[in-house]
């Protein structure tokens, strides 16, 4: 217990006490004197406790630290402990699961949402500390939740994506369209203006789309050691799911199941494609990030999140601003929107085509608080076993389904420069 609550818990001892001796008309001399020693040790306290407040300062604000992580480190360590070998072991051939797995499994069965299969969160696929992706090895994660995220290196959560878990059902978010009015009295008795309605559009998600991931599990592989199979059957998912739900956030066609992308539904969200017609430029961006800043939906350059192909990279840098001064055009874009900020891919943004050869740009920026983007995963992964394709090998066929959608929530945080002429 902290000493500071101690000295409170004694002072509020002496004041119940004084309270009893000082009701008293007539007190003795012993009462008198134990009044007087009780006095002297309130006053006493109220410095102790002055002092106890200093030093537990520190103290207290570590302790704020972890009551604030808590939460979220408890939840990480529960899905680091969650094995997908279990998963696979129990559709080949029952094995019951156990431990964190079993349990993780349970929530996700009790939580609405019902699986033909066996259901997988999708942090259990994220790749683990120690194991090796295309940029290297990454740190641990334990205090991050899984919102926020869609898998490791994802570009969508670099360009601000925000991912929402959803159980079940259909999710909406009102985003205000119209709102109060402002204006000045025109004179003593005048009006200050007319009201007007508050108004709002919905901005849906809706479990209409359906990614499925297949693979195939071979009689050797399953008989491997363990801690083998857990990460090449994760690693595997990861990757595959992780691409395409990626690309769809950005190029889904909205057709043919897949969900509409913020590229091609830009009209649809409302989102301003300008099209640039020459070279890639700093003046170029620029220029959109002005139009972010008279919209009031970023503050500076540095707060604008930029995703390019690798091809207006190589322009940008190969071109100099001015002859002979050794700054390129991408040296002048790094002096106002970090590198951290900028993305760049060859899978969320389509290839060059044309003749000159064209490719589109695409610029976010977080307002408010309100992610740009908004990505729904619906419940888990839901992983199904196929026991007769591969029956006569000995071997296991599963099937992955994730239910996604993507939606925009205001399309003034979202710019597209399009005409970036990349070729001849």
């Amino acid at each position: 217990m902290l000493e500071s609550v101690k000295i409170q818990r004694r002072q509020s001892e002496i004041r119940q006490a004084l309270s009893e001796l000082v009701a008293k008309e007539k007190p003795t001399e012993d009462e008198t004197r134990s009044m007087s020693e009780m006095d002297s040790e309130y006053r006493l306290n109220e410095t102790r406790f002055r002092a106890a407040l200093v030093s537990e300062d520190e103290e207290r604000r570590d302790a704020g630290k972890e009551l604030e992580t808590r939460s979220d480190r408890e939840w990480a360590d529960l899905m680091g402990q969650f094995q997908v070998r279990q998963v696979v072991a129990s559709l080949d051939h029952g094995m019951p699961l156990s431990g964190q797995t079993a349990e993780i499994v349970t929530e996700l069965r009790n939580a609405g949402q019902q699986f033909q299969g066996i259901p997988i969160p999708f942090a259990a696929l994220e790749t683990r500390a120690g194991e090796t992706i295309a940029s290297g090895t990454p740190d641990p994660i334990q205090t991050q939740p899984l919102i926020d995220r869609l898998f490791p290196d994802s570009v969508a959560a670099r360009m601000g994506a925000q991912m929402i878990s959803i159980d079940h059902g259909e999710r909406e978010w009102p985003v205000t369209t119209q709102g109060a009015s402002v204006g000045w009295q025109t004179s003593e008795t005048g009006s200050v203006g007319a009201a007007q309605a508050f108004q709002t559009t919905d901005k849906a998600l809706a479990p209409d789309y359906t990614l499925g991931t297949q693979m195939k599990l071979t009689r050797k592989t399953l008989k491997q050691s363990g801690a083998a199979l857990e990460a090449a059957v994760r690693r595997d998912m990861q990757s595959a799911m992780g691409q395409e739900m990626d690309r769809v956030v950005f190029l889904g066609a909205g057709s043919s199941g897949e969900p509409l992308g913020v590229i091609p539904g830009y009209a649809t969200y409302g989102v301003t494609d300008t099209d640039l017609g020459g070279a890639p430029t700093w003046a170029g961006f620029r220029a959109a990030v002005v139009r972010f800043m008279l919209a009031n939906a970023a503050g500076s350059p540095s707060s604008v999140k930029l995703m390019i192909r690798p091809e207006v990279w190589d322009l940008l840098d190969g071109t100099f601003a001015d002859s002979g001064s050794g700054i390129t055009e991408w040296d002048r874009l790094l002096k106002n929107i970090p590198m951290s900020n900028i993305a760049m891919t060859t899978n969320g943004l389509a290839t060059p085509t044309g003749s000159p050869e064209e490719c589109v740009a695409l610029l976010t920026t977080n307002a408010g608080g309100v992610a740009p983007i908004f990505v729904g995963a619906w419940g888990a992964v839901d992983m199904i076993r196929d026991p007769f394709s591969d029956a006569a090998s000995g071997g296991l066929r599963i099937t992955a389904l994730a239910t996604m959608d993507v939606t925009v929530a205001r399309g003034a945080q979202l710019e597209i420069v399009s005409g970036l002429v990349t070729g001849s």
